[in-house]
């Protein structure tokens, strides 16, 4: 049985800067989203995908590519969440650093979920590798990248879990608080304990790659060639096409000015102020989509009232948000030393073994 708080009212919700409607509304492909997610990822209205739905366009590509990278992908779930975990942590996002925990116990890895909990490495060290390297991928170059700790063959469901990671934490650190759960009660072991096993049964089943496919719209492309042949190829292409859509709101030159500035980002955190950053007065839009990019956590309600005035609505204002957080995941996936078409069949890189690749 799911725990109260998960299901606590739908006005309990942690949204910042947007009014999401209430998903019992919903209506079409919002809807579809909603009976997926609950069906296959064992949480009714997840937040994360809750503050996406005045995008319904953004929402479905979001979930379909966690859905077919993490929960449907190759490789052991294990081994995903604590790649994970660790971008989450390398994004500073407290909010899914304590999810990824939480689903740690639900695979049944109660003693690693604790031990990620009190800030301990993991023990295995193919399994400390792993959060390494999920760390990594925030940093161009990092030589935690290589080699690869998990099978070739697994590429595209592990790079895609990374990526949709750095996508979500960026949502998650824009327009939500940092509670996971009401009152932070996820901070205590057995609330964590409680409600990995309330997801267990639906954390554990092997789920069919490719459903959420049918929720997306068509023409995106098969996506980039380390997710050739797999699910996660067309359901990363439709991310980049709804997110890159949330640009239309700024002009060419404030446009230039965030790609040009993601491009050179070297995966540091930014300080409080910036040279690259325009002022609120000035270039708002452009100010807003590179927070999204590299620094969510320092969006404030300032920031939103200087951009956020009619005509645009909070549909104009995810989409923006959305835009600047694929801007950096782009520059994390164009660093990414990688194989450009796994084969099916590929040798084992590095020293990966069994179920905590």
């Amino acid at each position: 049985m799911t725990p109260a708080f998960l299901t606590a009212p739908f006005t309990t919700a942690p949204f910042r800067h947007t009014e999401p409607l209430p998903p019992r509304s919903a209506t079409g492909r919002t809807a579809q989203v909603y009976r997926q997610l609950a069906a296959d990822f064992g949480i009714e209205n997840a937040a994360t995908f809750v503050v996406l739905s005045s995008s319904p366009e953004l929402m479905a590509a979001a979930w379909a590519l966690m859905r077919e990278s993490l929960l449907a992908g190759d490789g052991s779930r294990t081994g995903k969440e604590l790649a994970a975990f660790g971008v989450s942590r390398a994004n500073k996002c407290p909010f899914c650093v304590d999810a990824h925990t939480l689903l740690l116990h639900a695979t049944g890895d109660h003693a690693l979920a604790e031990r990620l909990a009190r800030g301990k490495a993991p023990e295995r060290e193919i399994q400390a590798r792993m959060v390494a390297w999920g760390e990594a991928t925030r940093v161009p170059g990092s030589p935690d990248l290589t080699p690869l700790p998990f099978f070739v063959r697994h590429t595209a469901a592990y790079v895609g879990t990374a990526l949709s990671f750095h996508f979500i934490n960026r949502i998650v650190s824009a327009l939500l608080t940092e509670n996971l759960l009401p009152g932070n009660v996820q901070r205590f072991r057995t609330v964590r304990s409680l409600v990995g096993r309330s997801v267990a049964k639906t954390v554990r089943r092997r789920l069919v790659p490719g459903t959420s496919l049918a929720l997306l719209d068509g023409g995106a492309g098969p996506g980039p060639a380390w997710a050739a042949g797999t699910a996660v190829g067309p359901a990363y292409a439709a991310l980049r096409a709804a997110a890159t859509a949330g640009s239309a709101p700024l002009t060419e030159a404030d446009q230039n000015l965030v790609r040009d500035t993601v491009a050179l980002w070297d995966g540091t955190h930014q300080p409080m102020i910036w040279d690259a950053l325009p002022g609120r007065a000035d270039r708002p839009g452009a100010r807003l989509a590179l927070l999204a990019a590299l620094a969510p956590y320092r969006i404030t309600d300032e920031d939103v009232a200087a951009w956020k005035k009619p005509p645009y609505t909070d549909h104009c204002l995810v989409g923006l948000v959305a835009y600047g957080a694929f801007a950096a995941v782009d520059r994390i996936e164009r660093a990414l030393p990688l194989p450009a078409a796994p084969p099916l069949h590929a040798p084992v890189t590095g020293a990966v073994a069994g179920r905590a690749e």
